[in-house]
């Protein structure tokens, strides 16, 4: 399980299938998460089932089950009916895996319930942390799905707008098989115009609910200290938030928190947020003795910000207190034609490329991953490819351009 659950996330699927593949022979695993906003779908296994698996097909196994349910049985998955085993974990993350034909048993559920209950509270554990690679990554993989969600709506609205303005012609005849077209065609019309809203569910939280979550994630945090805590929601009607944007946001104020109660005598703690419109604002002040490390702290959350374009502001006054300001935007930047190309990158190169934008050499990076120069080679080989680059130089520069650093 040590294996299945460190490195990089986006490969977290391949490395329990093989895992589980000890305990019940399957040919397809699918994991489906909503923390993961650019790849709430993670696959391993045969590609003519995972690779056609849908976010609705997940979603209706999902609402089926109760949270810690199992189901073994039949179920519409990847466009055929198949027989499936299923368990939602108690973290709203699902686990589908498909039998091989000739497995006829099931998998002990206690036993796959254990390890995928590990496995979902890695992933929890992994994007609320919202390193800067992983915001990088999620954000291209965000963006590409939905280009390609707007594209594919745009096509097929405009020929079925097309088909029903030919069937509603009063030049046509036979009246009853005009109406059922016209109710066919508009129940199509109907379900791609909810394309982009299905995506904005699983790419978007709401601004009051993701500040919800970040009052439940430091309750734990402050249970044992003697600190009053003022919570200044932010207005209802606000602009949700990014998914990459509601998780850094969270982890930031975190950090900030724990570098405030780190002070002597701390007593007081206000944290509101706000949003103009364009940017998230968030404000974090307390009444203590104001001698928090600035330096560090901005150190620390640089990686995150310059990733997602922010600003930070940090007033420390001896004897006063502090307070520290966050002002991130919920847009992406322009997008650059290079840019979206790094969601095609595997978890692998990623690293790689992250190395590249430091200017390492293939000698210094083999030795920090623990590979060999051939392989390290053979990755930078398949970057500069997939990155249409010429050079080493040139994928840094579109690594930095992103915010990937380390």
């Amino acid at each position: 399980m040590r294996k299945v659950i460190t490195g990089p996330l986006p490969d977290i699927a391949t490395r329990f299938f093989r895992f589980l593949g000890q305990l019940w022979p399957h040919e397809a695993l699918v994991i489906f998460t909503r923390e993961c906003t650019g790849r709430p779908r993670k696959v391993a296994g045969k590609r003519e089932i995972v690779d056609r698996v849908t976010i609705d097909e997940l979603d209706e196994i999902k609402q089926s089950l109760e949270p810690g349910g199992v189901y073994d049985g039949v179920a519409m998955l990847a466009g055929v009916r198949r027989r499936v085993w299923a368990i939602r974990d108690v973290c709203d993350t699902l686990l589908v895996l498909v039998p091989r034909p000739s497995e006829t048993g099931a998998p002990h559920p206690d036993e796959v319930a254990a390890v995928f209950g590990i496995v979902a509270t890695s992933i929890q554990h992994q994007v609320a942390q919202a390193s800067p690679d992983y915001l990088a990554e999620s954000r291209a993989a965000s963006s590409e799905r939905a280009r390609t969600i707007a594209e594919l709506t745009e096509v097929h609205e405009a020929t079925l707008s097309s088909i029903l303005g030919t069937l509603r012609s009063n030049d046509l005849d036979d009246r009853r098989s005009r109406i059922t077209a016209s109710e066919t065609a508009s129940a199509a019309l109907i379900s791609l115009r909810s394309a982009s809203a299905a995506d904005r569910a699983l790419s978007e939280e709401a601004v009051t609910t993701a500040f919800a979550k970040l009052h439940g994630e430091l309750r734990p945090l402050l249970k044992h200290r003697e600190v009053d805590v003022e919570y200044i929601e932010p207005p209802a009607d606000g602009r949700p938030l990014p998914g990459e944007v509601a998780h850094a946001a969270r982890a930031m104020v975190r950090a900030i928190v724990l570098a405030f109660v780190a002070q002597p005598m701390l007593t007081k703690m206000r944290i509101a947020w706000d949003c103009d419109g364009d940017n998230v604002l968030i404000e974090v002040r307390d009444q203590g003795p104001g001698i928090i490390d600035r330096n560090a702290l901005t150190r620390q959350l640089s990686g995150r910000l310059n990733t997602l374009r922010g600003r930070i502001d940090i007033e420390s006054i001896p004897a006063w207190g502090s307070r520290v300001t966050l002002t991130i935007p919920l847009d992406p930047p322009a997008t650059r034609p290079d840019e979206h190309l790094l969601s095609t990158l595997n978890p692998r190169e990623l690293e790689v490329l992250t190395h590249l934008a430091m200017g390492k050499r293939n000698r210094t990076i083999a030795e920090e991953l623990g590979i060999s120069q051939s392989t390290i080679k053979f990755h930078v080989a398949g970057v500069l490819k997939k990155l249409d680059v010429a050079n080493r130089g040139e994928a840094g520069a579109i690594a930095a351009r992103a915010g990937i650093v380390p």
